[in-house]
């Protein structure tokens, strides 16, 4: 397999012969608003731009839309993906809202998906902790799995906690995604991982190559990649987690 960080949760895995577009925030820098009640209040989304042409990011098998906040399914990715490209979105609710969109192939995700030979299983995860949770609303991750590839886990936005922890026990992937840029508002704490909750995916998975993206691309990040790689260190998980540049790709 080979994983491609585009930016932010956009990802492009190329796996079994099959190519997945994931979480697609495809708009030119600066194109919306700032997320409100959040740092850095002046900054517009994307704060960067895209690594490589939409052209090249586009031309997939399949899309993944693990939920529909702006910054993981925004308009741009509305306008330029083909209407008739295989979508797959977490519940049925998101589903009627990606077919108002206009896209015709729509199927929702669940423990025993599939698209041709790869099995897509649909996990859960928790936008949060506590009543911000509520405010986020439902999302999900997925398992990739195929007799010729490692297991693939992309955890979605999701903070550390025990679905996540079974979620590795009971599928073993060798390589996991996290969204770790631990975005926050300014009270309701941390939306998606921070660094303690990247090392307990470490630690539950010690084998497994981890790869942190979800970073330095929207106002509300917390983490950067240069805390991230420190505090890894010091741990001395450093070689467990890979932490890639927009547009980095690495083969598995």
């Amino acid at each position: 397999m080979k994983v491609t960080g585009i930016r932010n949760a956009t990802l492009v895995v190329e796996y079994a012969g099959m190519k997945f577009l994931i979480d697609p925030f495809l708009a030119d820098k600066g194109a919306y608003p700032p997320f409100p009640n959040s740092l850095r209040g002046d900054q517009f989304n994307p704060l960067v731009s895209l690594p490589t042409s939409l052209d090249n990011i586009i031309n997939v098998d399949a899309v993944i839309v693990t939920h529909l906040h702006l910054d993981h399914f925004d308009d741009t990715a509305k306008e330029v993906l083909p209407k008739d490209i295989p979508m797959f979105v977490q519940n049925e609710d998101d589903a009627i809202e990606v077919r108002n969109a206009g896209f015709r192939r729509v199927e929702v995700l669940d423990e025993d998906s599939y698209f041709e030979d790869i099995q897509l299983i649909k996990t859960k995860g928790e936008h949060g902790r506590g009543e911000i949770v509520k405010l986020a609303g439902e999302v999900c991750g997925v398992v990739f799995k195929h007799e010729d590839e490692k297991t693939l886990y992309v955890a979605g936005d999701t903070v550390w906690y025990e679905a996540v922890q079974e979620i590795i026990e009971v599928h073993k992937p060798e390589i996991i995604v996290v969204n770790g840029g631990d975005n926050q508002f300014l009270q309701g704490g941390s939306l998606v991982m921070g660094k303690e909750d990247i090392y307990h995916v470490c630690q539950a998975a010690p084998n497994s190559k981890i790869i942190s993206v979800h970073m330095e691309a929207v106002n509300h990040w917390t983490l950067s990649r240069e805390e991230l790689r420190s505090f890894l260190a010091e741990k001395g998980s450093s070689s467990n987690v890979l932490i890639p540049d927009d547009g980095e790709s690495y083969t598995f």
